[in-house]
């Protein structure tokens, strides 16, 4: 059965105003509307001929709202995997989660051949405590299974009240069978900026996302370190590692308080309004001190934006592994549906005109995460202290006793983190 001339009336009206309330949002330059507002007479009429087809022919009858949230959602997924259409439920989820404040499991997620995969799980949350893992593609949501659902859909399955559970099945890298992991959902309080002193003089921040007020939250840590480091800062440790990003402003503001002049980030879209640079201002919040910035594969978009200028200013050492790539900026455009589009409107370059897009951030040392532990011979060498008549040493009797650090035991938790430490030191040594 053909298309009615009245399915391809009302379809035509809508894209015209579909494309009208694009305009007005901004998303299509006022320069280019004419050429922009050129329908394809053709493909509308592929379209329309489809649209009539499953109306008619579809095993189940199927409303018209549905279908055509369904040709938008498919419209914005086919153009990457960060762009996608938000229903007004999805719109409404998507600001709670941006609050810092919201119910769920803890996780970054993006959409990968059809699956939820994990860009980053969130500190201090339950989906971090039972195990999740950046990279992990989560393919059964209790016994849904993900393929045919979007990212809001399984993002909504994956919220709930709290203490109540949710059995994910996961398929990891270097495991030969899909894992079950069962996480008890909870609220989640996300801090973004945590601090403490490693060693005497060596201090250690973490960023666990980038939030509107992180910077502001980085300085105030940093105060802290430095009234616990009586004589000053000699190095510090920024921890990227699994940080998904956040908000573009936070991720200049931090870079900020490291850099005195020159380029932060700069991005380059097709509308003029995407076309941003950000720039550095006077005053180093460390005085200098090296600095040591650790990534991984789950470090992506914000984290990779400090990771990259402090890389091209020559003002950090970057350590770890190759980041995840993600060098695209999303712009959220509200309608007048109370529905919004996440759309990407620009790519990020770093200070000297890197793109990150799907290469990422490669580490000036890089290294895996190891687990070592100490050897024991099970033979305690002598020593000349040890000898029979051995001369004393001429300035005093009194016993020497090393200085014990509290650094001692973080090679066996945190091999990175201990690098960086030894990294810092060797610096500071070479200075001398």
């Amino acid at each position: 059965m053909k298309p009615t001339l009245r399915n391809f009336s009302i379809l035509s009206i809508g894209l015209v105003l579909g494309v009208s309330l694009a305009i007005t949002q901004g998303v299509i330059a006022e320069s280019n509307s004419k050429s922009e507002l050129t329908l394809p007479v053709d493909e509308l009429r592929a379209f329309t001929e489809v649209f009539a087809k499953i109306k008619n022919d579809y095993v189940e009858q199927v409303d018209d709202k549905t279908l055509l949230e369904n040709a938008i959602r498919g419209m914005l997924s086919g153009l990457d995997p960060h762009s996608s259409y938000l229903d007004p439920e999805g719109y409404k989820e998507l600001q709670v989660g941006t609050t810092g404040r919201f119910g769920g499991l803890g996780i970054e997620v993006g959409m990968e051949d059809g699956f939820v995969k994990v860009i980053s799980p969130i500190d201090d949350t339950p989906a971090k405590r039972a195990g999740i893992q950046a990279g992990d593609l989560i393919v059964r949501l209790d016994d849904t299974p993900v393929k045919g659902l979007t990212l809001s859909e399984a993002v909504k399955i994956m919220r709930g009240e709290p203490d109540s559970e949710i059995v994910l099945t996961v398929v990891r890298e270097g495991e030969d069978r899909p894992l079950k992991i069962t996480i008890k959902r909870d609220i989640i309080r996300v801090k973004s900026v945590k601090s403490r002193t490693l060693d005497e003089g060596y201090g250690y921040i973490r960023i666990t996302s980038f939030q509107s007020k992180t910077g502001e939250s980085l300085l105030e840590e940093l105060e802290n370190l430095k009234d616990e480091n009586k004589n000053g800062l000699k190095g510090l440790v920024l921890d990227l590692r699994n940080n998904p990003g956040g908000v573009l402003s936070a991720a200049v503001d931090v870079s900020d308080a490291f850099l005195t002049k020159g380029l932060i980030v700069y991005t380059e879209g097709r509308d003029q309004d995407s076309r941003l640079k950000f720039s550095a201002t006077p005053n180093d919040a460390i005085d200098n001190s090296p600095i040591v910035v650790l990534v991984n594969g789950g470090s992506a978009s914000a984290s990779e934006i400090v990771a990259g200028a402090l890389q091209d200013h020559k003002r950090a050492i970057i350590m770890g592994e190759k980041t995840f790539g993600k060098g695209s900026v999303q712009t959220i455009l509200p309608m007048n549906s109370n529905a919004a589009l996440k759309l990407t409107t620009a790519r990020y370059y770093t200070p000297l005109g890197r793109s990150i897009q799907a290469e990422g951030i490669v580490p000036h040392i890089e290294l895996e995460p190891l687990r070592v532990s100490k050897v024991d011979s099970g033979f305690k060498r002598i020593k000349e202290a040890d000898l029979t008549g051995h001369l004393e040493n001429g300035k005093g009797e009194g016993e020497s006793k090393d200085k014990k650090e509290d650094s001692s035991d973080i090679a066996d938790k945190d091999y990175q983190l201990y690098e960086a430490l030894n990294t810092l030191k060797a610096i500071n040594i070479s200075r001398l």
